[in-house]
């Protein structure tokens, strides 16, 4: 199934001042988070930002802050953010089906938030070029599990052409001059 912007609600989970210098990428891995939470942003797609233990790993970096100006930020202990009554709140507040997931690991907190949102009977989208963790070996077997469990696997790109949909339209000339022919 494609994305649609008014069904998509994009999760930034864990990008904290503590945990991001040591994943393995983690510069790219930021810059696309930014590059497709601007996107959202612009095109009204809800934004909800995780924050594991902040007290020990601190809030979220100040590369997302204008992405995350607007979000709800939730505190969370359970790896999976799903296991957090004030997330379930949160995204149930939302009214979406599309989750698409991003941010930190891959193998710890997003695929336990991935698993668990699906079996929940979210339709959940997993963003490669915007997920990170330490090994990127752990990133690839987390990947790999997700797709076995049928959790859709999509990039930066495309979710944010599955969102504008069409071109020819202000609001595809408006994105692609700002963000994507950069």
């Amino acid at each position: 199934m494609l994305l649609t912007a008014e069904q998509s609600l994009l999760v930034i989970i864990d990008v904290q001042e503590k945990l991001a210098p040591v994943i393995n990428q983690r510069d790219q891995l930021i810059a696309r988070m930014r590059w497709l939470g601007e996107i959202a942003n612009e095109l009204n797609v809800g934004v909800l930002v995780t924050e594991q233990y902040p007290k020990g790993l601190g809030i979220s970096v100040d590369a997302l802050s204008g992405v995350i100006e607007n979000a709800q930020v939730v505190e969370k202990l359970h790896f999976s953010a799903w296991q957090e009554p004030n997330f379930v709140e949160a995204v149930e507040n939302h009214d979406k089906r599309q989750i698409i997931l991003m941010g930190m690991e891959t193998h710890v907190c997003i695929l336990q938030t991935a698993m668990d949102m699906a079996q929940a009977g979210y339709q959940v989208y997993v963003v490669e070029d915007a997920v990170g963790s330490r090994r990127d070996s752990d990133k690839q077997t987390a990947l790999a599990r997700l797709r076995q469990a049928g959790v859709n696997i999509i990039s930066s790109e495309m979710a944010a052409y599955e969102w504008l949909y069409k071109s020819g339209t202000d609001e595809f000339r408006h994105i692609t001059k700002n963000w994507i022919r950069g």
